[in-house]
């Protein structure tokens, strides 16, 4: 009878812990490639930059109307989910920019002060965004094209790093005026609970995300992770944010409310075929591929609108929907560009789980796939943009 319970209440923990792994992987494993190494995320986040140069003028109009509705004397503003690449701080440059234009042509004052927040997970290259802050001041002071008369414009700036998940609270009540987030609100907080049996089993063995081989249930345990999440980050913001206060949010999500598309799903089919094809080469254990499932959500524009709806805490101003236009980089076909753009992503989750001698191969073989793939149909992933008002 002892022995019994004995094995009961090691089951008991050895499944608590499996609970806690889940739970756990994502904030402590997750991050995009550091460094500016050929694999870097530094190196291979073109896309995203493209996607956020494409609503670059509603990023700078919406922070505009927000300066001068407030007219603060220091303005608080936040880029959650920065990563390490260029685009963090040139995406805060053309932000900087914008105010410091208006104050000047429109108030005919000075600029205000800025407090500027970059966040990511802990395991984020920080490092890496520290040392490029002097070129990003020395850049703030040139005229650039874009009427830099002050010389001294960077000492009223200070840029402090936030490490954290957004899915909580990271800032003070009301100190932010400002947030800005791409490509980020996708990613989940975790692989959804709901994926596994009381066992800590797979109920989606044959996909790695929502395809036609999941089980019906699969796509509701995703939606309702994303909600939670979704839902969370918007009570978060909405204490962190003054009154007034204004979110541009750029994520990816899908066209319709069938999950089963030519889209952004698609890009974790090709991963998932992939991996399968390693399996046949004796590189990937099946067991290893069965127990995978990504912390990803593509939602649809009414997910969204549903979300933001009961939620309540904010105002939704726009929501619109975009694709980025394919572009191939010179001697390298459009399936190399996305295998070593998904690599930059996901290699840190995928070498966790499978270890890191695969990642080469399996990323040729995806890019392969994703080649074939385009040759026969084209692949239309989707970008959603969303501004939000605190009332």
């Amino acid at each position: 009878m002892a022995n019994t319970q004995l094995s009961a209440k090691l089951e008991e923990i050895k499944l608590s812990y499996s609970s806690i792994i889940i739970t756990m992987d994502v904030e402590k494993v997750f991050h995009m490639t550091g460094g500016v190494g050929e694999t870097s995320y530094s190196r291979n986040s073109s896309l995203q930059k493209k996607a956020s140069e494409m609503v670059k003028h509603i990023t700078l109009e919406t922070v505009e109307e927000v300066y001068l509705a407030t007219k603060p004397k220091s303005i608080g503003i936040a880029d959650l989910g920065c990563s390490s690449g260029p685009n963090a701080l040139s995406n805060i440059k053309h932000i900087l920019d914008k105010i410091e234009g208006t104050s000047r042509n429109k108030l005919k004052q000075s600029a205000p002060e800025f407090q500027v927040f970059l966040n990511d997970l802990p395991t984020n290259d920080f490092n890496a965004i520290f040392q490029a802050l002097p070129e990003f001041h020395q850049w703030l002071k040139q005229k650039d094209g874009s009427d830099h008369e002050n010389k001294g414009t960077n000492s009223n700036i200070y840029v402090a790093a936030y490490p954290g998940s957004f899915y909580g609270r990271l800032f003070p009540d009301h100190c932010l005026h400002f947030i800005y987030s791409s490509y980020s609100l996708h990613w989940l907080s975790k692989v959804p609970r709901g994926l596994y049996d009381e066992q800590g089993n797979s109920l989606n063995k044959n996909s790695i995300y929502i395809s036609e081989n999941s089980p019906c249930e699969v796509s509701k345990v995703y939606f309702d992770q994303f909600k939670e999440d979704l839902s969370l980050f918007l009570q978060s913001r909405s204490d962190e944010l003054v009154s007034g206060g204004k979110m541009v949010l750029i994520l990816l999500g899908r066209e319709g409310f069938n999950h089963v598309d030519r889209g952004n799903s698609f890009f974790w089919k090709i991963l998932y075929q992939a991996l399968t094809n390693l399996i046949s080469k004796g590189e990937v254990e099946k067991e290893k591929l069965d127990s995978y499932d990504v912390h990803f959500y593509a939602p649809c524009k009414e997910e969204i609108e549903e979300v933001a709806r009961e939620n309540g805490c904010f105002e939704v101003e726009r929501l619109e929907m975009f694709e980025i236009e394919k572009t191939i980089g010179k001697g390298m076909s459009y399936g190399t560009m996305v295998a070593m753009t998904v690599r930059s992503i996901q290699e840190s989750m995928l070498a966790h789980h499978f270890g890191e001698a695969i990642i080469e191969g399996l990323f040729k073989e995806y890019g392969r796939l994703v080649d074939e793939e385009m040759a026969k149909e084209e692949i239309r992933p989707i970008t959603f943009l969303l501004v939000l008002r605190k009332p």
